[in-house]
């Protein structure tokens, strides 16, 4: 019988999952109650992370939506929902807001 992984340490991971390598999974993928969201300020920069629908209620994380409609429309480059911001201005948001 193995040691419970304690559920932040779960759903850091989860966040912090990212593809690198260029390859894209389907919605199925994704656990239950998480989406896919492309993070990063430069194009060439921009790296998927899987985070919980939760933080969709967050006004914090709907200041980071208004800013990537206002950047993007709704016409998102990655095929997905790409946020304008970088890496560490994303994490300290989702730390903040209990995410990780």
């Amino acid at each position: 019988m193995g040691i419970p992984t304690p559920r932040i340490v779960q759903e850091k991971q989860i966040l912090q999952r990212s593809l690198s390598n260029g390859t894209h999974t389907s919605t199925t993928d994704l656990p239950n109650g998480y989406f896919a969201v492309y993070i990063g300020e430069q194009e060439q920069e921009k790296k998927r992370f899987v985070v919980p629908v939760s933080l969709l209620s967050q006004l914090s994380f709907q200041d980071l939506l208004h800013q990537a409609k206002e950047e993007y429309g709704y016409d998102h480059p990655m095929g997905g929902l790409t946020i304008p911001c970088s890496e560490q201005t994303f994490f300290d948001l989702a730390t903040r807001l209990g995410a990780l």
